[in-house]
């Protein structure tokens, strides 16, 4: 494992997510795409499927379309982590928990947690369809507030670059 040093940002943005040679790294990387493009399918999967959970939750209708969009969904966040720990392999020389993001991954155990607990529970029948919601709902909740981590990162890394780009110039 490789220990990088950072410096700061402008001020009041925090320490640099990126030492030059990580983003290097992470703009050379096939899975810097891979994530560019799973995380707003995962975001439409995360939106339609609240819909459908809302929507029989209202109604008692489309526990079918329901289901079936927690599954596309799970599925999605499986391979957006997967994907995530190999992009944080190639940019950061660690699976997971890298110092630059390891409060986001500590959080992404919740999210899969929650969701993991949803398939169990579908799968053993150990609860009712209303149940299974709201344990959807909760799990939707904590992929918003991981999704905002990530979100701000993404901002941090363009004020970074921005920075470093005005410190070249």
């Amino acid at each position: 494992m490789q220990m990088t040093q950072t410096t700061s940002l402008p001020a009041g943005t925090g320490s640099r997510l990126y030492t030059a040679e990580q983003r290097a790294r992470r703009d050379a990387s096939p899975w810097t795409l891979v994530q560019g493009i799973l995380a707003p399918a995962q975001f439409l999967a995360f939106a339609v499927s609240l819909v459908l959970v809302l929507r029989f939750l209202w109604t008692g209708d489309g526990y079918t379309a329901a289901t079936i969009s927690i599954l596309v969904k799970t599925g999605f966040l499986y391979l957006i982590m997967v994907t995530g720990a190999i992009w944080e392999k190639v940019v950061f020389g660690q699976y997971l928990f890298a110092p630059a993001f390891f409060w986001e991954d500590v959080f992404s155990f919740a999210v899969i947690a929650l969701h993991s607990l949803y398939l169990w529970a579908l799968w053993t029948g150990s609860m009712s369809p209303h149940q299974l919601m709201f344990v959807t709902l909760a799990a939707y909740a904590t992929y918003v507030i991981n999704a905002g981590q990530f979100l701000r990162k993404l901002r941090l890394a363009r004020l970074d670059q921005a920075s470093n780009q005005g410190v070249a110039a």
